[in-house]
């Protein structure tokens, strides 16, 4: 559904109207298109602090001085003590105001210190400087915290936020790994109804690594595996050669990750139930992919995924899901249970089967899909929380586990209110209100979960794991 007030004050008359009254005045973000990949302008880098951080070879094309930059990129991992994090506000101050519409702020901090309290007392303020300064700065403008050792393993993520694939994400912290974890080594994602249409998520071959691990297929230049400092054989396609695995594809955000997954070269299986198997396979067709017709929540489903895919699974990505709205005083066992099994039960069944099988190749990537209301909660939604919330439970525990045994990085999606035919038909004053709750005063869309989840399963991005990254414009829901 068309945000009308969105459209209303991109006019004369609305920007006119809306500033006299006081009323939210949203920017037009600025999405990837092909037509425009990047945003228009200099990337600038700044520094507080002593950083150790080496950024001559990054690719990220930063630079010393700009006059309206598109991209502030703020190196603050040096800093050590309050003294030191006055240069945060030395550093960014005199340029915030220039920052162009829709443009990004990066702050870089380090992982805290457990042995140097002063050390982590300052980089835990960077938390609260980047949420603060990201609910002020407005005109589309977006402001992340990353937290890393190793500029080298980080460029997909900052690439990622350097770009229009994230205008959605903001208000994040995003850890990054050490440099070279989860690389693709062959060497050792419309929360809604669940009815006849199928899943709808978005309402708020054998090798020497051993026996039953399949070998990732991407490579890179000359067949070289492609890990964090190694060139893909196609930057635009950087999925090519990858199969990727979406629940709840046949529709609404599912619809969107596969498209973006397509996209970006990876050949997708669009899973959903059998009643939605016509759309499955028109989205499949579309795509130049194919189509599996499947009920999730089947105790075999993990199964049937791996004997209907033979030569493994690069991507999977747990999107399907639904909801059964009551409060609990008058909320029946069967909607507390459907709900769990789908959104919960089905995705830990599912999980568990794919890892133990060795159907999920080393270098692989699971991207399951929460949601603000398991993080913030959400009245009428006991259900639908607890089960989002087990999903970033989930996604914590088993990360560290899946990659060092399996090889495969575990993250997850949280959405925020996204765009959907389910939010489409909220009441008209929860539906405004809903769009208007955070800083870019407005809704976001698929793409924008899907852009996120192509991140999360970049070849390049095997140093992030274990992380829970809202969709969300930086919803004050849970923030």
């Amino acid at each position: 559904m068309a945000d009308r007030y969105l459209t209303f004050t991109g006019t004369t008359p609305g920007r006119f109207l809306t500033r006299r009254l006081g009323l939210p005045q949203p920017a037009a973000l600025k999405r990837w298109s092909p037509e425009r990949p990047a945003l228009e302008g200099e990337r600038l880098l700044l520094t507080a602090g002593k950083s150790d951080l080496e950024w001559t070879d990054t690719g990220l094309g930063l630079t010393a001085s700009a006059e309206n930059p598109a991209a502030v990129l703020l190196d603050a991992t040096g800093v050590r003590d309050v003294e030191t994090l006055a240069e945060v506000h030395a550093a960014l101050h005199p340029v915030v105001r220039s920052v162009a519409e829709s443009g990004r702020i990066i702050v870089l901090g380090a992982p805290l210190d457990t042995a140097d309290h002063h050390q982590a007392a300052v980089q835990q303020a960077l938390e609260g400087f980047t949420r603060s300064l990201g609910k002020e700065i407005g005109r589309g403008r977006t402001v992340n915290l990353v937290r890393l050792t190793d500029a080298r393993a980080a460029g997909s993520t900052l690439r990622f936020l350097l770009s229009p694939r994230s205008a959605y994400v903001s208000g994040q912290v995003i850890e990054v790994g050490a440099y070279g974890a989860g690389a693709y080594d062959a060497g050792g994602y419309d929360e809604g109804a669940y009815d006849a249409g199928g899943y709808d998520e978005g309402a708020l071959g054998e090798s020497a690594l051993g026996e039953g691990v399949r070998d990732s297929g991407a490579l890179g230049e000359g067949g070289a595996p492609v890990g964090p400092d190694r060139p893909l054989t196609d930057p635009d396609r950087p999925l090519t050669g990858r199969t990727a695995l979406v629940t709840g594809a046949a529709r609404g955000i599912g619809e969107a990750v596969a498209e973006t997954l397509a996209r970006d070269g990876a050949r997708v299986v669009v899973l959903d139930v059998p009643q939605a198997e016509q759309d499955a396979r028109r989205v499949a067709d579309r795509l130049g992919g194919t189509a599996l017709a499947l009920d999730i929540t089947a105790p075999d489903a993990g199964e049937r995924i791996a004997a209907a895919l033979p030569d493994g699974l690069d991507i999977l990505v747990h999107n399907a899901g639904i909801t059964r709205d009551r409060r609990l005083v008058n909320m029946p066992a069967e909607r507390w249970s459907s709900v769990l099994d789908v959104n919960l039960a089905s995705v830990l069944r599912t999980t568990d089967a794919l890892l133990e099988s060795g159907t999920l190749r080393r270098g692989g990537r699971i991207v399951a899909t929460a949601s603000i209301a398991g993080l913030a909660g959400n009245a009428g939604q006991t259900n639908y929380g607890a089960s989002k919330a087990g999903v970033v439970g989930l996604v914590r525990s088993l990360a560290p586990r899946a990659l060092a045994e399996h090889g495969v990085t575990v993250n997850a999606v949280a959405p925020g209110f996204i765009e959907t035919r389910m939010t489409a038909a909220i009441p008209l004053i929860i539906r405004e209100a809903g769009r208007r709750m955070n800083p870019l005063a407005q809704g976001g869309l698929p793409v924008d979960v899907a852009e996120t989840t192509a991140w999360l399963a970049h070849p390049q991005s095997g140093a992030v794991n274990g992380q829970v990254v809202r969709v969300c414009g930086q919803s004050l829901l849970g923030a």
